[in-house]
């Protein structure tokens, strides 16, 4: 079940969060939850990379099985093309343009419903009532506590 190019971190971390997903305590899990289960070990993969899977689109199509899991989260692990906290901090500063730690909201709304993996607008009012702070009298909110809601980080 060992891979050599996983952690022993990073095996327990996958097979944590497996069988967390194993529901029925087979040793298998609904292959409808790989995205899912590759999130729960606080990774972010794209869309494309997800397809590569052959993600089922209902539940009770197919099973995987922990020695299958691995090799996706290796996969997505080195992935150089998920952004990260850092990277979204980065990003977003370019649309400061007050060099005050703010953006304007409808620029965000604006950037996940039209740029890159784009969000609905259904998901787009989610992800910014969850993790925006309020706006100023502006418009804007604040850039960092909106990345750390987002990504979790403290």
């Amino acid at each position: 079940m060992s891979k050599p190019e996983m952690s022993a971190k990073d095996q327990e971390r996958a097979k944590f969060a497996f069988d967390v997903y194993d529901f029925e305590g087979k040793g298998t899990v609904d292959a409808y939850y790989i995205n899912d289960l590759l999130r729960a070990v606080n990774l972010n993969p794209t869309n494309k990379k997800l397809a590569a899977f052959d993600v089922p689109a209902k539940k009770g199509e197919r099973t995987i099985k922990l020695d299958e899991f691995f090799p996706m989260f290796s996969t997505i692990k080195k992935d150089k093309d998920c952004g990260n906290y850092d990277d979204f901090v980065e990003v977003l500063k370019l649309y400061d343009k007050e060099e005050n730690g703010t953006m304007m909201s409808n620029e965000l709304e604006y950037i996940l419903t039209n740029l890159g993996e784009m969000l609905s607008k259904e998901d787009c009012k989610l992800v910014m009532s969850e993790c925006c702070p309020p706006e100023d009298e502006d418009g804007c909110f604040e850039i960092i506590p909106f990345l750390k809601k987002l990504c979790e980080k403290e």
